[in-house]
């Protein structure tokens, strides 16, 4: 007898038939939302929307940005439908699954979780897809998706940054590093706590049969029309997501809010010294904070200690700015728009709350003991 939809939400287990949703109300709400946020600032705020009619600006601020997005959207998308295609979820599997046993997760999110140390795009496509062919209920997809947001996000963007900021800090950048590295293990820890506490163990760890024998040509054509289809679905989203954030942006309403957090935030936490740090680290780029912190480092203007503390503060709170500016889009276009939404949201404030534990930590100690 075919399992139906209540029992299989009776049961916690998901069902097999697609929970693809077309686009509508949900997007168009999100978009209407932050449309209205932009122009209710755009009329308050100031005024910084002339230099939108610049050809150079929109190229260099939008255009290239845009296309430099769906380049890298399309390439994790691309990696994605290859992997399913050919049959590697079961040797990617393989990698994780003592750890994924443990956390009462199936072994796509094992998947997931081994491909999110090469592309977040890649991991989110894979369970994305996962749930969209019911292989993964709501509760797994969540879980899921904060393991792959904890040490596997971690380590994917510490090449980028770690040497510019070492240049910049010297060892100083040690300790930072050190206690973001265990912010993100208090959050790895928590999440597979959490799974082995509200999940039921699975026993069925049959992976889905391998690719059947085909020729490449064959296969790739496949691959390839799959690949269209959801890209497509996705620049519907990310398009007017990216355009409507740029407008935001050049609104000033990031930079407003950035500096607005970061004055209630640090105002009674870090020296005022220490403010620019926060700052620059917010309404900047990445490096612009850690310049600011090597500046006041090296004059004596800051202690060590309250460098480091007013890096974390910053961290904390560039995460919610950052994570509209950048990640929105591409949130909103894998997985359905209200859904993105909500699993960026839930990921980020897990974040912010694991930052936030260490800060308070690293401050008691240096206040008490260092």
């Amino acid at each position: 007898m075919p399992r139906t939809a209540s029992h299989s939400q009776a049961t916690g287990r998901p069902g097999r038939r697609s929970r693809r949703k077309p686009l509508g109300r949900g997007l168009l709400a999100m978009l209407a939302v932050m449309a209205l946020a932009g122009g209710a600032f755009a009329w308050w705020g100031p005024d910084n929307l002339d230099a939108v009619g610049n050809p150079q600006v929109l190229w260099r601020r939008l255009g290239w940005p845009l296309v430099r997005t769906v380049l890298f959207v399309a390439a994790g998308l691309l990696a994605g439908q290859l992997i399913e295609s050919l049959g590697w979820t079961r040797r990617l599997g393989v990698l994780a699954r003592p750890l994924i046993r443990r956390t009462h997760l199936p072994d796509q999110a094992g998947v997931a979780f081994t491909a999110a140390f090469a592309s977040g795009v890649t991991a989110n496509t894979l369970l994305s897809t996962a749930w969209q062919e019911g292989r993964l209920t709501w509760r797994q997809l969540v879980l899921a998706n904060l393991l792959n947001a904890s040490l596997p996000s971690y380590f994917l963007h510490l090449p980028t940054v770690f040497f510019v900021v070492y240049a910049l800090l010297g060892q100083v950048a040690l300790v930072y590093f050190g206690l973001t590295l265990a912010a993100a293990l208090l959050r790895f820890l928590v999440v597979i706590l959490l799974s082995r506490v509200i999940l039921p163990p699975t026993h069925d760890r049959a992976e889905a049969p391998a690719a059947q024998a085909k020729d490449l040509k064959n296969l790739w054509a496949d691959t390839w029309r799959k690949f269209l289809v959801r890209l497509r679905r996705l620049l519907l989203i990310i398009l007017p997501v990216y355009v409507v954030v740029f407008l935001l942006a050049q609104a000033g309403f990031f930079t407003w809010l950035g500096r607005y957090l970061a004055g209630v935030v640090s105002i009674s936490v870090v020296p005022v010294e220490a403010m620019s740090v926060v700052v620059f680290a917010v309404v900047a780029e990445f490096t612009s904070g850690f310049a600011a912190a090597g500046a006041l480092l090296a004059s004596g203007g800051l202690a060590w200690q309250e460098v480091v503390l007013a890096l974390l503060i910053g961290n904390v709170v560039a995460t919610p700015v950052r994570a509209l500016r950048h990640q929105l889009p591409h949130y909103m276009g894998i997985y359905a728009p209200l859904q993105g939404a909500k699993l960026l949201a839930l990921g980020q404030a897990v974040r912010v709350a694991s930052v936030i534990l260490v800060a308070i930590v690293f401050g008691w100690w240096t206040a008490h003991v260092g």
